[in-house]
């Protein structure tokens, strides 16, 4: 049934543009090697699946959730326990983020083991590595939203270890505290990098990893 909903919705669109053949032309039909059809190269494929996961409750959260110093942790409160499966969706969002950073890992692990990384995809590799960071950089920034005891502790500590980078520890930490310490200026700037410019910078990163696996193909066995 949604399959037929599907195909009369896409059909006017099919008949004007051909999306169809075009995107068996670029992605359907594209054949995958014996040795690509084990699990350990499903590793990225979850990742990216676990990414969704993450956008779609992210953006369901942030109907509920309030940047604010005062209102943060009774707003992540009220999604928890006041707003309808509110508690499913927050669980969701934090095992997943969790997740990603798990299969992120292993899929790095899993290139550099089969050796995927040697030429010519040094570049993708590359941008793996910062796909890996800016997906860090997510757990980073997301951790410090419910404002609570735990949070405000666990990011000062983190941000302690930026202070110690030499020459520009300091100037740093300031840049990302905006001041001297946490408060407001930290957690919206955290919000903002959370919600906007971290997604805009992996959705770039994965858009030119994605192209350059289709242009070179996947590695060959070991």
């Amino acid at each position: 049934m949604l399959s037929k909903v599907v195909r009369t919705i896409a059909r006017p669109f099919d008949e004007r543009f051909n999306l169809t053949n075009r995107l068996h032309e670029s992605l359907l039909d594209k054949p995958v090697p014996d040795h690509a059809r084990r699990y350990y190269f499903c590793f990225g494929g979850i990742a990216f699946f676990l990414f969704l996961t993450q956008a779609i409750t992210g953006v369901l959260l942030t109907m509920y959730y309030v940047p604010s110093q005062d209102q943060a942790y009774s707003s992540v409160f009220y999604i928890s326990n006041y707003v309808n499966y509110g508690w499913l969706l927050r669980s969701i969002h934090n095992w997943g983020a969790q997740l990603m950073v798990v299969f992120v890992m292993l899929h790095m692990l899993r290139v550099y083991i089969t050796a995927s990384y040697k030429h010519p995809r040094e570049f993708n590799w590359v941008v793996g590595m910062l796909l890996l960071m800016t997906t860090m950089a997510f757990t980073l920034t997301g951790y410090l939203l419910p404002w609570d005891q735990k949070a405000y502790w666990g990011s000062t500590v983190t941000i302690s270890l930026v202070e110690k980078v030499p020459f520009f520890g300091k100037s740093m930490a300031n840049i990302i505290m905006g001041g001297d310490k946490l408060g407001q200026a930290t957690l919206t700037r955290f919000f903002s990098a959370h919600i906007m410019v971290l997604p805009a910078g992996l959705v770039l990163f994965m858009a030119a990893h994605f192209w350059m696996v289709r242009k070179q193909g996947i590695s060959g066995p070991l």
